[in-house]
């Protein structure tokens, strides 16, 4: 049936549901979707961004489908959700963008669950739930996964993070792993979608790679010596060549200098500790590509690959924590504060990390630090919580066979996380609501990217905006002017077509153009309620 006629069967009297049009067996033929959001993944970690842990399955997107190279998120975890869910800047939910915490706005926002399961999808979701309320009071009808509300371990239950089967708390199997159990309950969810005759959303909110390090040793020993040989100078470098030679990134740009508090590696003393971090962390998105792998072969099995869009990418850069050097405390906790009542079995987190404690283990709580996420985040310039590029660019990889009809294909057209609910309503042919069980949800900001899907220009974004914890920025055409939180004189400017890793400031040379985007910016600001 072509779009028009299933356009136009929504305006028939409910009595003559459409359903009854495609077909006698009263199946539902929109488009299934499958979104998968990795957690502090870098731009440049997976293989088919330049990176070397073994991705296929994700490659696999790539390869038969469309990789976006200027995607934006916003810089931290809870804000580029709510983004997502709402189609909204962060701000406009009562989000404030520059930490961590609730949206509070609920009156002026829907999710796209709720649009989706109001339109007649079968609505699913597993993993990182940042809210008051439950996903399934926010349109799921099935969900899995902790109660977020701060760290987690990757092996056991932490006290303030149950468990839930729906609304259901569980408890944990012995064998219990975090990511391995998010894609299990995912690979559920999807067979119970393809057994209905509903069209489906699975979201799937992985945790992983955010810290603590914590994986299987058989998962961390295939990449221990990668690491320890190569370090990072030489994985930032092949990674950045590697972008360059396959035209993922223009010839002209150049790899962005990294912070000067970092060795070289042939001068770090501690080598064998820092492979180790990177390890773990490689073992962490390796475990992301398997359950993404067991989510494709269902669907092949199911013969539903060919009308399902299966989305991947990052809710933002790689995060920085974890220090540079060997330390007997951090990452909140300490020989003074044992946190025996952290976890429920009450065994206590060994504090900090080095040569003679190694990460991974489910007894130890340790980030990657710095040098590697600098690593992650090649060729970009900064990490996560900043608005340099490395902090708010996401891989974004797009799969949809029956639409994305040159697979391989790259676009450099700009979008950004709240893109995803006008998509999503696009494909499913259902309308934003005006009012939404009493609530007045604000119009949505993000534009759909089914015209990209079809090998088409969209209308671009005349500015994105981000006001995030140590930079406020900018982005309009080319032109990105960026400036420290505090200090609102201190403009930069940068031309991200030639120089889209930032590293010459052109703000002396074209002040004019500071002034024009420092005003647009301000407007934006009051605009969206950013406080």
């Amino acid at each position: 049936m072509n779009r028009m006629l299933l356009r136009s069967c929504l305006l028939l009297p409910l009595l003559f549901s459409c359903s009854v049009l495609w077909g006698s067996d009263n199946s539902d033929q929109r488009p299934n979707i499958i979104l998968v959001m990795a957690d502090d993944l870098g731009w440049s970690d997976i293989g088919c961004y330049g990176g070397e842990i073994d991705t296929p399955h994700i490659d696999s997107l790539s390869r038969d489908g469309i990789r976006f190279t200027q995607f934006y998120n916003n810089a931290i975890c809870g804000p580029t959700r709510a983004s997502l869910l709402t189609g909204l800047y962060c701000q406009q939910t009562g989000h404030r963008g520059d930490r961590w915490n609730e949206p509070k706005n609920f009156d002026v926002c829907v999710t796209f669950g709720e649009v989706l399961q109001q339109a007649g999808y079968r609505t699913m979701m597993v993993g990182k739930w940042q809210g008051r309320d439950s996903a399934l009071d926010r349109g799921f009808h099935r969900f899995y996964g902790p109660m977020c509300q701060g760290k987690i371990s990757y092996f056991h239950e932490v006290a303030q993070n149950p468990y839930y089967l729906d609304r259901k708390r569980i408890e944990l199997p012995d064998d219990f792993y975090l990511t391995d159990a998010l894609n299990d309950h995912a690979l559920q969810f999807l067979q119970e979608g393809l057994t209905g005759k509903q069209p489906f959303l699975l979201y799937v909110a992985h945790i992983a790679p955010h810290w603590p390090l914590h994986a299987r040793e058989q998962e961390i020993a295939r990449y221990r010596e990668q690491y320890l040989t190569q370090g990072w100078d030489q994985v930032r470098s092949r990674r950045f060549a590697h972008q360059r030679s396959t035209g993922l990134i223009p010839q002209e740009w150049e790899l962005a200098p990294r912070s000067a508090s970092i060795r070289d590696w042939s001068g770090e003393p501690n080598q064998r500790w820092q492979a180790e971090r990177m390890a773990v962390y490689a073992a962490q998105v390796k475990s992301i590509d398997r359950g993404l792998g067991q989510l494709l072969r269902a669907l092949k099995k199911a013969d539903a690959a060919e009308d399902t869009l299966v989305i991947f990418l990052s809710d933002n850069g790689a995060a920085p924590d974890g220090g540079l050097a060997p330390s007997q405390s951090g990452m909140g906790f300490s020989e003074k504060r044992p946190n025996k009542n952290w976890r429920r079995d009450q065994v206590p987190i060994k504090p900090g990390s080095g040569p003679d404690h190694m990460p991974g283990p489910h007894d130890t709580f340790a980030a990657y630090g710095l040098a590697w996420a600098t690593t992650s985040n090649t060729p970009f310039r900064g990490t996560k919580l900043e608005g340099y590029e490395g902090g708010i660019r996401t891989p974004l990889i797009v799969r949809w066979p029956k639409v994305i009809q040159q697979g391989g294909s790259v676009t450099r057209q700009a979008g950004h996380v709240m893109d995803l609910m006008p998509t999503f309503l696009d494909i499913a042919r259902t309308e934003y609501p005006q009012e939404f069980q009493g609530r007045h949800p604000l119009p949505v900001e993000g534009q759909s990217l089914l015209p990209v899907f079809e090998g088409k220009q969209r209308k671009p974004y005349s500015e994105l905006c981000w006001d995030l914890p140590r930079q406020q920025s900018i982005i309009s055409g080319d032109w990105k002017a960026i400036r420290p939180r505090q200090q609102p004189t201190k403009w930069e400017l940068y031309n991200l077509k030639d120089d889209g890793t930032e590293t010459t400031n052109l703000a002396a040379q074209h002040p004019e153009k500071v002034e024009s985007l420092s005003r647009r910016y301000a407007a934006w600001h009051k605009r969206v309620n950013a406080k």
